[in-house]
């Protein structure tokens, strides 16, 4: 990867209007960010090359198969679709390299990033701290487990974000929003998943939209349900 400033910003300017600007992301603030926040600081070291390329990166933990930075143009419309607000309060489960967590940051006033694997989790904290990104903290802990323990403390949230697929939104998740909060997910199944967006619109009432398909890879120990049927 040439690492030229002029090359860099090249790359970065062809990755927003050739993947993310088709995929109907028109937010200016989503745009703005994507040009300021530098992904290629986020991404590991052996795929630096592809940091900016129209695909999930490896995140490079040989024991855990399927851990990946979703696509630039995934992570894009997410941001937008989900609607950030600067007062918000954000979960995020499975913050990879933390850069959806920073991206994240950037719009929110705090974000809690809960990542399983210690080595991602430490790996994330690293580059979120060398973004000047403050208000942004990564926990190791599985979030699934206990009802979703790791989670409850600083709830509830304005707005939840899983960064990869589930086969359905478990009902602890969608307790831990706020009135009014809004959750993004990918659910289903191969070969096409939906983006879903959940909004708590009272006690025990949501609402939900799925507007865009995509695949992505799976969140580790979410559960899944039994595909047979009688």
């Amino acid at each position: 990867m040439t690492t030229s400033p002029a090359a860099l910003s090249q790359a970065r300017f062809n990755m927003i209007e050739q993947q993310i600007r088709p995929w109907e992301v028109l937010d200016s603030r989503v745009l703005a960010l994507l040009d300021q926040m530098h992904r290629e600081n986020f991404v590991p070291a052996a795929h630096k090359a592809l940091a900016f390329a129209d695909l999930e990166l490896p995140l490079n933990n040989p024991a855990v198969e399927g851990q990946a930075m979703l696509a630039p143009r995934v992570e894009a419309r997410l941001l937008q679709d989900l609607q950030l607000k600067a007062t918000d309060k954000v979960l995020e489960v499975g913050a990879g390299s933390g850069f959806m967590a920073a991206l994240l940051a950037s719009l929110a006033q705090r974000v809690v990033s809960i990542e399983i694997d210690e080595a991602l989790a430490r790996t994330a904290r690293e580059n979120l701290q060398k973004a000047g990104i403050a208000n942004a903290e990564v926990r190791c802990a599985d979030a699934t487990a206990n009802g979703f323990a790791a989670c409850n403390a600083d709830g509830p949230f304005d707005a939840i974000v899983l960064s990869g697929s589930v086969a359905e939104i478990p009902s602890a998740l969608l307790n831990l929003l706020a009135p009014g909060g809004r959750l993004a997910a990918i659910v289903g199944f191969e070969p096409m998943m939906r983006a879903t967006f959940v909004t708590r619109t009272g006690d025990a009432a949501f609402q939900t939209a799925q507007p865009w398909d995509t695949v992505a890879p799976r969140l580790r120990n979410f559960p899944a349900p039994s595909l047979f049927k009688f």
